[in-house]
Protein backbone atom coordinates (compact mmCIF):
# COMPACT_ATOMS: atom_id res chain seq x y z
CA UNK A 1 0.00 0.00 0.00
CA UNK A 2 1.30 3.13 -0.73
CA UNK A 3 0.93 6.43 1.27
CA UNK A 4 -1.57 8.47 -0.95
CA UNK A 5 -3.69 4.76 -0.62
CA UNK A 6 -3.50 5.01 3.02
CA UNK A 7 -4.99 8.67 3.67
CA UNK A 8 -7.88 7.84 1.24
CA UNK A 9 -8.92 4.80 3.90
CA UNK A 10 -7.60 6.62 7.13
CA UNK A 11 -10.04 9.69 4.83
CA UNK A 12 -12.60 6.58 4.98
CA UNK A 13 -13.02 5.35 7.95
CA UNK A 14 -11.83 7.98 10.89
CA UNK A 15 -12.60 11.52 8.90
CA UNK A 16 -10.49 13.70 10.59
CA UNK A 17 -10.79 17.28 10.28
CA UNK A 18 -7.22 17.56 8.81
CA UNK A 19 -4.95 16.05 6.55
CA UNK A 20 -3.14 12.67 7.85
CA UNK A 21 0.61 13.77 7.79
CA UNK A 22 3.57 11.37 6.68
CA UNK A 23 7.15 12.46 8.34
CA UNK A 24 10.22 11.22 6.94
CA UNK A 25 13.87 11.92 8.03
CA UNK A 26 15.69 12.43 4.96
CA UNK A 27 19.82 12.63 4.97
CA UNK A 28 20.51 14.76 2.04
CA UNK A 29 19.18 17.79 0.72
CA UNK A 30 19.21 16.17 -2.99
CA UNK A 31 16.63 14.01 -2.17
CA UNK A 32 14.22 16.97 -0.90
CA UNK A 33 10.99 16.88 -2.57
CA UNK A 34 11.33 19.57 -5.54
CA UNK A 35 7.96 21.17 -4.21
CA UNK A 36 8.49 21.49 -0.38
CA UNK A 37 8.99 25.01 1.28
CA UNK A 38 11.95 25.54 3.04
CA UNK A 39 11.15 27.64 6.29
CA UNK A 40 13.56 30.05 6.60
CA UNK A 41 13.68 30.72 2.47
CA UNK A 42 10.14 30.69 1.79
CA UNK A 43 8.77 32.45 4.62
CA UNK A 44 11.48 34.44 6.06
CA UNK A 45 10.49 32.06 9.32
CA UNK A 46 12.68 29.86 12.02
CA UNK A 47 9.76 27.42 13.21
CA UNK A 48 9.07 24.54 15.05
CA UNK A 49 8.29 20.98 14.43
CA UNK A 50 4.69 21.05 15.56
CA UNK A 51 4.42 23.90 13.07
CA UNK A 52 5.72 21.66 10.35
CA UNK A 53 3.13 19.21 10.95
CA UNK A 54 0.85 21.96 11.50
CA UNK A 55 1.11 23.25 7.92
CA UNK A 56 1.02 20.14 6.53
CA UNK A 57 -1.96 18.92 8.00
CA UNK A 58 -4.20 22.35 7.99
CA UNK A 59 -2.50 23.82 4.69
CA UNK A 60 -1.29 20.66 2.86
CA UNK A 61 1.83 21.95 2.45
CA UNK A 62 4.94 19.62 1.99
CA UNK A 63 7.68 21.16 4.48
CA UNK A 64 11.76 20.42 4.40
CA UNK A 65 13.52 21.57 7.54
CA UNK A 66 16.49 21.08 9.81
CA UNK A 67 18.54 22.39 12.34
CA UNK A 68 18.76 26.12 10.21
CA UNK A 69 15.30 26.60 9.78
CA UNK A 70 14.48 25.48 13.91
CA UNK A 71 13.63 27.71 16.10
CA UNK A 72 12.66 25.36 18.80
CA UNK A 73 15.97 24.56 21.41
CA UNK A 74 14.36 21.35 22.81
CA UNK A 75 13.64 19.77 19.31
CA UNK A 76 17.52 21.02 18.26
CA UNK A 77 18.87 18.52 20.70
CA UNK A 78 16.03 15.97 20.39
CA UNK A 79 16.35 15.56 16.64
CA UNK A 80 20.01 15.60 16.61
CA UNK A 81 20.50 18.91 15.25
CA UNK A 82 22.77 20.52 18.55
CA UNK A 83 24.70 18.74 21.10
CA UNK A 84 22.79 18.57 24.72
CA UNK A 85 24.56 21.40 27.00
CA UNK A 86 25.15 20.96 30.63
CA UNK A 87 22.36 23.47 30.80
CA UNK A 88 19.91 21.40 29.02
CA UNK A 89 20.65 18.33 30.69
CA UNK A 90 20.79 19.89 34.09
CA UNK A 91 16.64 20.92 32.93
CA UNK A 92 17.14 24.32 33.38
CA UNK A 93 13.88 24.68 30.28
CA UNK A 94 11.82 22.42 32.88
CA UNK A 95 12.55 23.43 36.47
CA UNK A 96 10.13 25.93 37.73
CA UNK A 97 7.64 25.18 34.73
CA UNK A 98 7.02 21.62 34.15
CA UNK A 99 8.63 20.08 37.91
CA UNK A 100 9.50 21.42 41.27
CA UNK A 101 13.22 20.42 41.35
CA UNK A 102 16.61 20.13 39.48
CA UNK A 103 16.58 16.46 39.77
CA UNK A 104 13.12 16.23 38.65
CA UNK A 105 13.52 18.39 35.77
CA UNK A 106 16.75 16.32 34.89
CA UNK A 107 14.69 13.13 34.85
CA UNK A 108 12.15 14.69 32.36
CA UNK A 109 14.78 16.35 29.94
CA UNK A 110 16.16 13.05 29.63
CA UNK A 111 13.29 11.00 28.75
CA UNK A 112 12.41 13.11 26.09
CA UNK A 113 13.35 10.74 22.48
CA UNK A 114 16.55 11.85 21.10
CA UNK A 115 18.39 11.38 17.25
CA UNK A 116 21.76 11.22 17.12
CA UNK A 117 23.62 13.73 15.04
CA UNK A 118 24.32 11.04 12.51
CA UNK A 119 20.54 9.86 12.24
CA UNK A 120 19.54 13.36 12.06
CA UNK A 121 18.67 15.14 8.85
CA UNK A 122 15.55 17.10 7.29
CA UNK A 123 12.79 16.50 8.81
CA UNK A 124 9.73 16.80 5.98
CA UNK A 125 6.23 16.24 6.57
CA UNK A 126 3.72 16.36 4.01
CA UNK A 127 -0.02 15.28 3.56
CA UNK A 128 -0.26 11.52 2.55
CA UNK A 129 -2.87 12.32 -0.44
CA UNK A 130 0.08 14.69 -1.78
CA UNK A 131 2.89 12.52 -0.67
CA UNK A 132 6.34 12.51 -2.53
CA UNK A 133 7.23 9.31 -1.43
CA UNK A 134 6.69 6.48 1.32
CA UNK A 135 7.00 8.40 5.40
CA UNK A 136 8.80 6.35 7.92
CA UNK A 137 5.88 7.40 10.16
CA UNK A 138 2.20 8.92 10.09
CA UNK A 139 0.30 10.95 12.54
CA UNK A 140 -3.13 11.89 12.47
CA UNK A 141 -4.88 14.43 14.56
CA UNK A 142 -8.19 13.77 15.67
CA UNK A 143 -10.57 14.27 18.60
CA UNK A 144 -10.79 11.14 21.10
CA UNK A 145 -13.37 9.09 19.61
CA UNK A 146 -11.27 9.14 15.93
CA UNK A 147 -8.24 8.46 18.20
CA UNK A 148 -9.98 5.53 19.44
CA UNK A 149 -11.13 4.04 16.11
CA UNK A 150 -7.17 4.16 15.22
CA UNK A 151 -6.68 2.41 18.59
CA UNK A 152 -9.30 -0.47 17.77
CA UNK A 153 -7.41 -0.60 14.06
CA UNK A 154 -4.24 -1.06 15.14
CA UNK A 155 -5.02 -4.11 17.68
CA UNK A 156 -7.34 -5.75 15.37
CA UNK A 157 -4.76 -8.01 14.32
CA UNK A 158 -2.52 -8.23 17.21
CA UNK A 159 -4.93 -8.08 20.13
CA UNK A 160 -4.21 -6.30 23.59
CA UNK A 161 -3.39 -2.98 24.46
CA UNK A 162 -1.32 -0.12 23.19
CA UNK A 163 1.24 1.64 25.80
CA UNK A 164 1.68 4.81 25.12
CA UNK A 165 3.71 7.86 27.38
CA UNK A 166 2.70 11.04 27.87
CA UNK A 167 4.75 14.05 29.45
CA UNK A 168 3.01 17.56 28.35
CA UNK A 169 5.81 18.88 26.16
CA UNK A 170 7.72 17.55 23.19
CA UNK A 171 5.18 15.83 21.40
CA UNK A 172 7.49 16.17 18.18
CA UNK A 173 9.70 13.86 19.94
CA UNK A 174 7.45 11.37 20.67
CA UNK A 175 5.47 11.63 16.90
CA UNK A 176 8.57 10.96 15.60
CA UNK A 177 11.16 9.49 17.24
CA UNK A 178 9.81 7.15 19.77
CA UNK A 179 7.38 6.18 16.66
CA UNK A 180 10.86 4.96 14.93
CA UNK A 181 12.53 3.88 18.31
CA UNK A 182 9.69 1.27 18.89
CA UNK A 183 8.17 0.94 15.89
CA UNK A 184 5.21 0.56 17.72
CA UNK A 185 2.04 3.28 17.31
CA UNK A 186 1.77 5.83 19.40
CA UNK A 187 -1.09 7.64 21.39
CA UNK A 188 -0.27 11.43 21.84
CA UNK A 189 -1.21 13.58 23.80
CA UNK A 190 -0.27 17.32 22.54
CA UNK A 191 2.04 19.33 24.29
CA UNK A 192 2.06 22.93 25.27
CA UNK A 193 4.18 24.12 22.61
CA UNK A 194 1.88 21.99 20.00
CA UNK A 195 -1.22 24.12 21.35
CA UNK A 196 0.62 27.44 21.68
CA UNK A 197 3.15 27.48 18.71
CA UNK A 198 1.32 25.00 15.93
CA UNK A 199 -2.01 26.06 17.37
CA UNK A 200 -3.44 22.45 17.85
CA UNK A 201 -7.25 22.83 19.06
CA UNK A 202 -8.16 21.74 22.76
CA UNK A 203 -10.09 18.88 21.64
CA UNK A 204 -7.26 17.21 19.41
CA UNK A 205 -5.27 14.56 20.18
CA UNK A 206 -3.08 12.25 17.81
CA UNK A 207 -2.48 9.59 16.90
CA UNK A 208 1.03 7.90 15.45
CA UNK A 209 2.62 4.66 14.11
CA UNK A 210 5.54 3.19 11.31
CA UNK A 211 4.31 3.25 7.65
CA UNK A 212 5.29 -0.36 7.86
CA UNK A 213 2.02 -0.93 9.86
CA UNK A 214 -0.10 0.47 7.34
CA UNK A 215 -1.32 -2.39 5.65
CA UNK A 216 -2.33 -3.90 8.94
CA UNK A 217 -3.80 -0.69 9.71
CA UNK A 218 -5.67 -0.64 6.84
CA UNK A 219 -7.11 -4.09 7.58
CA UNK A 220 -8.14 -3.29 11.11
CA UNK A 221 -9.81 -0.01 10.25
CA UNK A 222 -12.18 -2.18 7.25
CA UNK A 223 -12.48 -5.40 10.16
CA UNK A 224 -13.61 -3.37 13.02
CA UNK A 225 -15.70 -1.47 10.67
CA UNK A 226 -17.43 -4.65 9.80
CA UNK A 227 -17.80 -5.68 13.34
CA UNK A 228 -19.62 -2.01 13.92
CA UNK A 229 -16.88 -0.14 15.41
CA UNK A 230 -17.30 3.04 13.37
CA UNK A 231 -17.13 6.41 13.00
CA UNK A 232 -19.12 8.82 13.68
CA UNK A 233 -20.13 6.75 16.58
CA UNK A 234 -23.77 5.44 16.27
CA UNK A 235 -25.99 6.91 19.09
CA UNK A 236 -28.67 4.92 20.70
CA UNK A 237 -32.18 6.71 19.67
CA UNK A 238 -34.78 3.45 20.07
CA UNK A 239 -36.14 5.35 23.23
CA UNK A 240 -39.45 7.51 23.89
CA UNK A 241 -38.27 10.99 25.23
CA UNK A 242 -39.47 11.88 28.58
CA UNK A 243 -41.01 15.96 28.79
CA UNK A 244 -41.92 17.98 31.16
CA UNK A 245 -44.82 18.46 33.27
CA UNK A 246 -46.41 21.26 31.29
CA UNK A 247 -45.54 18.92 27.96
CA UNK A 248 -47.19 16.29 29.40
CA UNK A 249 -49.88 17.47 30.15
CA UNK A 250 -50.31 19.07 26.72
CA UNK A 251 -50.09 15.43 25.60
CA UNK A 252 -53.08 13.93 27.72
CA UNK A 253 -55.47 16.87 26.81
CA UNK A 254 -55.06 16.19 23.13
CA UNK A 255 -55.19 12.21 24.07
CA UNK A 256 -58.45 12.87 26.00
CA UNK A 257 -60.05 16.19 23.03
CA UNK A 258 -59.94 13.69 20.57
CA UNK A 259 -58.86 10.16 19.13
CA UNK A 260 -55.11 9.67 17.36
CA UNK A 261 -55.32 9.28 13.32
Amino acid sequence: MDAKELGTQIDKYVRPDTFPVGVKIVSSDSDLPAKAKRPVRDFGEHITICQSIGFSRRYGWTIAMNGEDLSCPIAKVAFGYKPALDYYTDGNLVCGMYTADEETAKRTEADVPKLTAEESGFFVSFPLERAPFDPDVVVVYANSAQVMRLVAAALYLRGGSIPSTFSARADCADIAIKTLRTGEPQVILPCYGDRVFAQTHDHEMAFSFPFSAADDLVAGLEGTNRGGVRYPIPQFLRYTAEFPPTYQKLNQLLDEAAPSK
